[in-house]
């Protein structure tokens, strides 16, 4: 007799975990602790592989076809937009594309419930370097600002206190919250008359 095949078994997602979560720390996609746990941070990141690989994008979890995309790749993918920042807040991330490639991949924390961060398209037109408190709500400071809409010159994107008010979900009184000290370096490296596009939804 013949003996029966054993049927393939496909993998669970939940078994590529930290080869994912390493491959996207590794390309530059921030996912926190890597230790094979898909938190909310390491869904940030695979949001955002998503978005730049032409996926439908999402929030959701792990699937097998991140997995092999991810641990397929051997670097990021070229930009198809111009230079520029650009906010998805969807995933609740930055793309800093200068030239032909993304120099940074960064958390966010756009507008809470109330306080929407507008989806526009702008271009810096005033930076404050440093700290500085907020004009509209007490002992809110704000660290190396860059605004970019002149009708609403409160908005802009900027460092806080502490990076743990760089929550993964919308938390801010409609700027743009950055990391530090990546907050510092876009500062630097982001002339006035860059445009900053905002688009998408939480």
């Amino acid at each position: 007799m013949k003996p029966t095949p054993k049927p393939k078994v496909k993998q669970r997602p939940q078994y590529y975990a930290l080869r994912v979560e390493r491959q996207l720390d590794k390309l530059g996609y921030p996912v926190g602790d890597v230790d094979g746990d898909i938190s909310a941070r390491a869904k940030q990141a695979l949001c955002a592989w998503r978005e730049t690989h032409g996926l439908p994008v999402s929030r959701g979890g792990l699937t097998l076809n991140d997995a092999y995309s991810v641990l397929n790749a051997t670097k990021r993918p070229t930009p198809t937009r111009e230079p520029g920042i650009y906010v998805n807040k969807t995933c609740q991330v930055m793309y800093q594309i200068v030239g032909k490639t993304y120099k940074r991949i960064v958390w966010v924390s756009t507008g809470a419930p109330g306080y929407d961060t507008p989806n526009r398209t702008g271009k810096v037109w005033r930076k404050w370097a440093g700290a500085h408190e907020s004009s509209l709500y007490d002992d809110a400071y704000m660290y190396d600002s860059i605004y970019f809409l002149k009708d609403r010159p409160g908005i802009a994107l900027h460092g806080s206190r502490v990076n743990s008010l760089i929550k993964p979900y919308p938390a801010s009184h409609r700027c743009v919250r950055v990391t530090r000290p990546e907050i510092h370096h876009i500062f630097n490296e982001t002339p006035l008359g860059t445009k900053v596009q905002v688009y998408g939804d939480y």
